[in-house]
């Protein structure tokens, strides 16, 4: 069985990314396997794509970014990431991150 991306926990949300840093923009470019792949303007020195990608979702999700945090992954492209939230749901964490078009 596939795992997904994007999964409750019991605090929130949790999903799987994978980094691109360097990119010309911030975004989401789709879905590998079982990670949601994103471009980061962001080095990948010293926490600064990290401190991007906390900052990046909890923009985009609309949450504090004291509610993000990287819980593996911190030196690797490949992240997993807890949103704490009492309102977002799956469905609107797919909806917001991977909109038609992509």
């Amino acid at each position: 069985m596939m795992r997904d991306w994007c999964s409750s926990v019991p605090r929130g949300i949790r999903i799987s990314v994978q980094i691109t840093p360097n990119a010309k923009k911030s975004e989401v470019i789709g879905v590998l396997e079982d990670v949601l792949k994103i471009r980061l303007q962001a080095q990948p020195i010293e926490g600064k794509a990290n401190e991007a990608l906390t900052r990046y979702l909890a923009d985009a999700l609309d949450v504090p970014k004291s509610a993000v945090s990287i819980t593996h992954g911190h030196t690797s492209k490949r992240k997993i990431i807890e949103i704490v939230s009492s309102t977002l749901t799956e469905a609107h964490v797919r909806q917001i991150l991977l909109p038609a078009d992509i």
